[in-house]
């Protein structure tokens, strides 16, 4: 007896399949408009960004057009037999949630640890951010820069480790790179207030605050990508 390898597909994929496998049918047919993520939540008994990484998917398969502000509409199928099997990677609401577990308490270790110079470097780093924020393309570098340098601030290589994946991930995913460049697109920019809030606790060495302002920062972030459509 030949024995398979048994795969766990991704769940934004098997809901991306099954909305395929109905739009092969017609229902909804080419340019009609998907229920409401809400919806379309409920009916599958997932939450709404498992269906948020299921769209992304389906766009890049060419099956849908999501437009901002009107909903998700129905595309004429290239190929109506292909299932959306290719594994786009990570999507971006996961990786947002492992960020949000990790770096929220990478940043209560670095408010204990982190020295003066890097206090300082991340200070200019934000000055960069607030820069970045006024240019019409914003690359999110800076961004990206502060969260891997408390991380690393940490002092626990295995955590800053974790934490720098975490952002290869979100760099490398098709489907999160979509995403990101889609809301970056519609103006969304890193938010400096919060970043703000951060540094002053990490000024302060409270871990406690530190902790509390990284995890409401990354909520922000999921709550407001969430509120988009």
């Amino acid at each position: 007896m030949q024995i398979q390898a048994v795969k766990v597909r991704r769940l934004y994929l098997q809901v991306a399949d099954q909305l395929r496998e109905l739009i092969r049918q017609g229902t909804p047919a080419p340019g009609e408009r998907l229920p409401s993520e809400r919806a379309l939540a409920e009916q599958f008994g997932v939450g709404r960004p498992t269906v948020r990484e299921a769209m992304i998917a389906l766009e890049i398969a060419g099956l849908v057009q999501i437009r901002s502000g009107s909903g998700v509409y129905v595309l004429e199928p290239t190929d109506k037999t292909a299932p959306v099997t290719t594994d786009q990677g990570h999507g971006p609401f996961e990786i947002l949630e492992a960020r949000m577990l990790f770096e929220a308490e990478a940043c209560a270790l670095a408010a204990q640890r982190l020295s003066d110079t890097q206090l300082e470097e991340l200070e200019s780093v934000l000055a960069e951010m607030e820069q970045e924020n006024l240019q019409q393309t914003v690359t999110e570098k800076a961004d990206e820069k502060f969260h891997r340098l408390i991380a690393a601030a940490s002092g626990n290589s295995a955590i800053a480790s974790t934490v720098d994946w975490l952002w290869q991930l979100r760099n490398e995913s098709e489907i999160s790179t979509r995403f990101h460049e889609r809301v970056r697109n519609e103006g969304s920019r890193p938010i400096i207030k919060d970043h703000r809030r951060i540094l002053d606790a990490l000024q302060e060495r409270d871990a406690s605050a530190a902790r509390s302002a990284m995890r409401k920062h990354l909520k922000r972030v999921i709550d407001t990508l969430l509120a988009e459509k």
